[in-house]
């Protein structure tokens, strides 16, 4: 299977969402780091000696890197190595850790330039690839993924007037959080440049997060094969549902992470208010019927209950509830515990 550009072609930046309006409301509530306007990277700025560990850390142990988190520490911040590693290992870190610094020196750019990137990924890449001249250059041959038959797209040319479609794209998108998510699903389907794709999509990710002051995405627990998974699904079938769920879980635990505890009240969530007892019935159907495919009932049960232009928003709006689902919650919705327990035992 190759790549198919009209996916990238139907995506209109501030027409197309792959974050609904609600996810995107619920995320920037999480990502508030402050009560008003300040200058670009300020909070990043404020919590760099801990971002560069955690983001370098974390997006180096998806590509199987096997320093623990305090292994990474000594070596950031002390330069000590740890025993027992390659050196691979050791230069990854270090790379990740080059890269977060350039993100933040252009955090304040306007936009995301070609320059940018490149250099991103030209820090990511140094002394890894087998040919040091593809460090920070769109790649010339045609490359394998692993674990998929997904073919990329080949031909330098093709590549750059692809890459310069989604940057453009990509800078006009005015949601922070759905910027960020387009670059995790863009830049890998693009595979740009000869390895180092996703760790540079994760660290390009950041960039509009720290821009508008927003906690920074450390994908801190995030598990590979997970991440692995959402990739393969935006790889071969161009969807980013799975990768959506990622992206959120992930993000919840970096604001638990990072910021400290929040006033208990805030603003709720109109559309939550408009359908709460659709919401509520359609969850508790979903449980009580384990048996038939979750997505299809939502989508029934959501057509019934909410016109259509509320109808994607509704939908995951009930996809959040059916995540997060535990024994405390349960009465809420006129269910018991060993419904849910049978429900996640059938659907796993």
């Amino acid at each position: 299977m190759g790549y198919q550009s009209e996916f990238l072609q139907a995506y209109q930046p501030n027409v197309t969402f792959y974050l609904p309006q609600p996810v995107r409301a619920q995320l920037h509530r999480m990502g508030r780091t402050g009560p008003g306007p300040q200058p670009a990277g300020t909070y990043g700025r404020a919590v760099l000696d801990r971002l560069l560990i955690d983001l370098s850390w974390a997006s180096s142990h998806l590509e199987g890197n096997t320093y623990s988190r305090l292994d990474t520490r000594a070596l950031i911040a002390h330069g000590q190595q740890a025993q027992g590693h390659c050196v691979t290992e050791t230069q990854m870190i270090l790379n990740h850790k080059a890269a977060i610094e350039l993100l933040m020196d252009n955090v304040d750019a306007p936009q995301l330039s070609r320059y940018v990137l490149m250099n991103l990924h030209s820090a990511l890449s140094e002394n890894l690839l087998e040919s040091p001249e593809d460090e920070g250059r769109l790649r010339l041959h045609p490359v394998q993924i692993g674990q998929s038959n997904y073919q990329p797209p080949s031909g330098q040319s093709l590549i750059g007037s692809l890459l310069d479609e989604a940057l453009a794209k990509f800078n006009a998108i005015e949601d922070p959080f759905e910027q960020s998510f387009f670059a995790m699903v863009h830049l890998p389907y693009l595979q740009p440049f000869a390895d180092c794709n996703k760790r540079t999509s994760r660290l390009l990710a950041n960039w509009p997060l720290l821009r508008a002051n927003l906690c920074p995405l450390t994908f801190l627990g995030v598990s590979q094969d997970w991440y692995t998974a959402s990739v393969l699904g935006v790889y071969e079938m161009r969807r980013v549902e799975l990768l959506r769920d990622l992206f959120m879980w992930a993000y919840e635990r970096s604001t638990k992470e990072y910021l400290t505890a929040k006033s208990s009240v805030v603003e709720p969530d109109v559309l939550r208010l408009t359908y709460r007892d659709a919401i509520r019935q359609i969850v508790k159907a979903v449980v009580q019927n384990p048996e038939q495919d979750p997505l299809a009932l939502v989508a029934d049960q959501v057509a019934l209950a909410a016109p259509g232009p509320d109808r994607e928003n509704v939908r995951a709006l009930v996809m959040q509830e059916l995540r997060r689902l535990h024994e405390g919650v349960l009465a809420r919705y006129g269910l018991r515990p060993q419904e849910l327990e049978r429900w996640r035992s059938i659907q796993g």
